[in-house]
C-alpha cells in the first residue's frame, strides 16, 4: 500500500521540488500511524464489521489480491485505489462462501466512491479561487515561499488520511477478526506502508507528480487541500473512499483551470481505465479463488 499511497500525499510536493522523497516517507509513516491511530475505527467498523460477515480465508484472499494489483500498479506505472481492490475481493469472497453480505453497506461505499473525487475536484477550484484572491497583492517570490511550506501541511493531510482511510480499510477485516489489536495494526501497518514506499513507490509518484498535469506550489498545494478535505469528510462519515480518487480528481480541477489542455489524455485515460477494472477484476478473482477453497 505504501507504494501506491505515498504518491497521493507527497508525489505533488516531490514533484515540485519541495521535499526530498526520502524525507517525505519517514513524515508520511508518522502521519499514517497517527491518522490510523486516531481515526481509523471509523472505516474499520465499516469493511470489518458491517460489509462482510468475516472468515480468515476471505480476509487472506483480499489481502493477496489486493496487494497484487498495488504491485501491478506500480510495475504499468499507474495508480489505483487499494481500497477498491480490498473491498471488491471481500465482496466477491463473501459471496462465494455464501457468507452474509450487507448490500446497503456496498452501495453506500460504491456511491461514496463516486461522490468524493468530484468533491475533490470541486473544492480544489473553490481553494484554487480563493488563494487566488486572497495573494493577489501579494508579491510573488514571497507567495510562493508561503506556499511550499502550505504544500507541505496539505500533503500531511493526505497522509493523515492514508492512515484514518487507506491503511483502515485494509486492516479493518483483520482488526474485528481479532488477529490485532487496533494499536498494534497501526503500528505494523506504519512500518510496512514506509516499507512500500521506500522501495516500490517512485513510478507512481512520478505519474501523479507530474504525469498528469503540470504543477506548481500554487496549484499543487488547492489539489492537495481539496483532496485533503474530501478524504476527510468521508473518513468521518466511515466510507472506505479512495484517496487515490480523490487527489487525482483534484489535480484535474485544478488543471481544466488552469487550461482545458492541461490534464494529458493518455494518462488520464490509463487512470480512469484502471478505475473500472480494478474492482471488476478484484471481484471476479476473491470469487474464484475462494470457490477453489470451498470446494
Amino acid at each position: 500500500m505504501g507504494s501506491n499511497d505515498s504518491s497521493n500525499s507527497y508525489g505533488i510536493s516531490i514533484g515540485c521540488g519541495v521535499v526530498s522523497f526520502k524525507r517525505a516517507i519517514y513524515l508520511l509513516a508518522f502521519l499514517v500511524f497517527l491518522g490510523m491511530l486516531l481515526q481509523g475505527q471509523n472505516v474499520m467498523r465499516t469493511v470489518g464489521r458491517d460489509l462482510v460477515s468475516l472468515r480468515i480465508e476471505i480476509i487472506s484472499i483480499s489481502l493477496i489480491i489486493s496487494s497484487l494489483a498495488i504491485v501491478l500498479s506500480n510495475w504499468k506505472k499507474v495508480p489505483v485505489s487499494s481500497h477498491q481492490a480490498i473491498v471488491s475481493s471481500l465482496v466477491g469472497s463473501g459471496f462465494a462462501f455464501g457468507v452474509s453480505v450487507d448490500m446497503n453497506t456496498l452501495l453506500r461505499i460504491v456511491e461514496s466512491w463516486i461522490i468524493s473525487p468530484v468533491g475533490a475536484f470541486f473544492l480544489s477550484i473553490v481553494v484554487y479561487r480563493i488563494l487566488e484572491l486572497g495573494t493577489s497583492k501579494i508579491p510573488p517570490l514571497k507567495v510562493e515561499r508561503y506556499l511550499r511550506y502550505l504544500l507541505l501541511l496539505s500533503g500531511s493531510v493526505i497522509a493523515y488520511n492514508t492512515g484514518a482511510n487507506e491503511l483502515a480499510t485494509a486492516l479493518g477485516p483483520v482488526v474485528y477478526f481479532g488477529l490485532l489489536t487496533p494499536f498494534q495494526a497501526a503500528f505494523m501497518g506504519a512500518i510496512l506502508l514506509w516499507l512500500g514506499a521506500f522501495f516500490l513507490s517512485g513510478r507512481v509518484v512520478e505519474t501523479i507528480g507530474k504525469g498528469i498535469t503540470a504543477l506548481d506550489p500554487f496549484s499543487g498545494f488547492a489539489a492537495q487541500f481539496g483532496a485533503g478535505l474530501s478524504v476527510l469528510l468521508f473518513t468521518t462519515l466511515g466510507m472506505p473512499v479512495s484517496t487515490t480518487y480523490c487527489v487525482i480528481g483534484s489535480i484535474i480541477g485544478v488543471g481544466m483551470l488552469k487550461s482545458t489542455r492541461t490534464a494529458k489524455s493518455p494518462f488520464l485515460k490509463r487512470i480512469f481505465l484502471s478505475w473500472i477494472i480494478t474492482p471488476v477484476i478484484a471481484m471476479a478473482l476473491g470469487y474464484i479463488f475462494a470457490k477453489s477453497i470451498y470446494i
